[in-house]
């Protein structure tokens, strides 16, 4: 009496639409015949035991929960008792589920994955691009060491090293070729290649500790330490021979014929080299005081080698160079910040230029220097910039007086020495 009910409700629950092939989930198995359990009612039996947890529990983390229980798939009839009660209007109101795999709809597996190609069975998406399964980051590639560092800023740490040789070799050969080679390359790459020059953005780094990064800025470390080294040992070798700007000047000064020069009386000369102190501490002051870094354009030209500016600035600059026409180096000698700085830096200069004796008296240095730098016998170290004028004239065995008076005085020396005459000597007879 109870198998017949439960084979006709097998029976009826199976059938409806056939999915395809693909997607229709594996065949329920028969129905267990519940066994009246003794000293339970009629609707106790009818209600179906709850599945165990461990088929919950052992579906993968992520995986889409199985057809049969997300209502995908028809239910398997239980027994019922013999008599048959009408269903719940609930449960008869209940829409049947539309079968998966439709035509339109790839076909799924039982528990609902997607297709492996593109996502494998835990959700994880396909690695494509070479990652692990656990989508770690690749440690060797984002790993820095100081050859890796080095092989970054090698090319510039190399241009910089043959320019500063180029200086250097210069400078000690006391050259005039080798000196405006050496100011045109520093115009050609320190200035509109690399537009690389030490400003007073940079002193006001030094005051407050706020320099580049170390590794990552090691062709400007080189060049900041080769111009404190030089200044420190032989004065402002960086104003005279590296800054594209003041190298700039000093070309004008070449080409443009000395009879436009107006040369600045001695007095106004010594009172107006005190501007670019002043000017270095009102910027240092005003950048503590504001941080407004971006104004320094207004106070250095060196943005030119950019070639960015606004068009004020570009009025500015061109007044600027109109007025080195006629008075030589006018910033570099009377206008720049970082001339000021490195000029305190020079009074503990090493290896000074050597004076002799007849210096004192001798003004043909002093009328020959260009920078104002030479007052009677003293060289103010703060206003050089080793420009080697000086230093040739020293050198110059027909110029330089020490010399003459040195061949005057071994003339005077041989004129005075008595002439000895040879004797020959008498035979005897």
């Amino acid at each position: 009496m109870i198998r017949i009910p439960a084979l006709a409700a097998l029976l009826i629950a199976g059938i409806g639409p056939a999915a395809p092939y693909a997607a229709q989930p594996e065949p329920a198995a028969a129905p267990e015949v519940v066994q009246p359990r003794p000293g339970t009612t009629p609707a106790e039996q009818r209600e179906p035991e709850a599945p165990p947890a461990q088929a919950e529990s052992s579906r993968p983390p992520g995986a889409a929960q199985p057809a049969s229980a997300a209502g995908l798939a028809p239910r398997a009839a239980t027994s019922t008792p013999a008599r048959s009660e009408p269903e719940p209007a609930s449960a008869a109101a209940q829409p049947q589920p539309e079968a998966a795999g439709g035509d339109d709809q790839p076909a799924d597996d039982g528990w609902g994955f997607e297709d492996d190609e593109e996502e494998d069975g835990w959700g994880f998406e396909d690695d494509e691009e070479g990652d692990d399964a656990w989508s770690f980051a690749d440690d060797e590639a984002d790993t820095e060491t100081w050859g890796t560092l080095l092989r970054d800023q090698a090319v510039d740490i190399g241009f910089f090293t043959g320019f500063a040789a180029l200086v250097l070799v210069g400078f000690f050969r006391k050259s005039v070729p080798l000196k405006y080679v050496t100011l045109a390359a520093a115009v050609a790459y320190m200035g509109f290649t690399k537009s690389q020059l030490i400003s007073v953005v940079n002193v006001y780094g030094l005051v407050t500790g706020n320099m580049p990064v170390f590794r990552y800025s090691l062709a400007w470390y080189l060049f900041a330490a080769f111009t404190v080294v030089t200044t420190v040992l032989w004065g402002r070798l960086y104003c005279g021979r590296v800054c594209a700007f003041g190298a700039l000047t000093q070309l004008m000064d070449r080409v443009v014929p000395a009879r436009l020069r107006v040369e600045v009386p001695p007095w106004l000369e010594h009172r107006a080299a005190w501007i670019k102190y002043g000017l270095l501490v009102a910027v240092l002051l005003y950048f503590l005081a504001t941080a407004d870094i971006p104004a320094y354009r207004w106070v250095e030209p060196f943005w030119m080698f950019t070639r960015r500016g606004t068009t004020a600035m570009w009025i500015a600059l061109a007044v600027l160079l109109v007025a080195t026409v006629f008075v030589r180096n006018l910033y570099c000698r009377f206008l720049c910040p970082v001339g000021a700085f490195l000029g305190i830096l020079s009074k503990a200069t090493v290896f000074r230029i050597k004076r002799w004796k007849e210096c004192d008296t001798c003004k043909i240095c002093e009328k020959a220097c260009e920078w104002g730098a030479i007052q009677g016998p003293r060289i103010d170290m703060t206003e050089c910039v080793r420009c080697d004028d000086c230093e040739r004239l020293y050198a110059d065995v027909k110029k330089c007086p020490h010399w003459l008076l040195l061949l005057r005085a071994k003339r005077r020396q041989r004129q005075a020495a008595p002439s000895v005459i040879p004797v020959r000597p008498v035979a005897s007879t």
